[in-house]
């Protein structure tokens, strides 16, 4: 059994995307995907790259993934690294492949001097939390995660056009 961990390659922006999904469906969240492959494949490996995906192997396999981005903690200083989406696919759970990535990137901050390795994830995901708990995170409850998307976002785009 081996498991190989690398970064996903510029004609593999269709395999992620079907990951995207996997874990959408996974998270009962499939009606909210709305990237393309065209979409993935230029937030990926365009001329700005905002987004990078480590892919991992099982036997040769596809087994899952890791997408992340930087972020920055004035605080500290520093960037740090902030994890969108970790998937295993379920046929694959259990053999370490989540522990492995996430180990991947916490080796990635601490090679590059990073301040954070930080994510979300949903309350009702008693799994996931065990899991990461397991690992030493920390889960932050006196934080709320806020999103302003869709007609929101396009209104309150509108309202800071009266103050410009």
């Amino acid at each position: 059994m081996s498991l190989e961990i690398r970064r996903a390659h510029p004609d593999e922006a269709g395999v992620v995307l079907a990951l995207v999904r996997e874990l959408a469906e996974y998270e009962k969240l499939l009606h909210e995907v709305e990237a393309t492959e065209a979409m993935i494949a230029d937030a990926l490996f365009g001329a700005h790259p905002r987004l990078f995906c480590e892919i991992a192997e099982w036997n040769g396999e596809v087994a899952g993934f890791a997408v992340w981005f930087m972020n920055f903690s004035t605080f500290a200083g520093r960037p740090g690294l902030y994890l969108e989406d970790l998937f295993v696919r379920p046929t694959l759970r259990g053999k370490g492949i989540g522990k492995a990535l996430l180990s991947h990137l916490a080796r990635e901050c601490v090679a590059n001097n990073w301040s954070r390795l930080q994510w979300a994830v949903l309350d009702w995901n008693t799994p996931s939390i065990e899991f990461y708990k397991s690992l030493g995170a920390v889960l932050v409850d006196d934080w709320t995660i806020c999103k302003v998307a869709g007609p929101a976002l396009h209104a309150l785009a509108e309202g800071a056009r009266q103050w410009s």
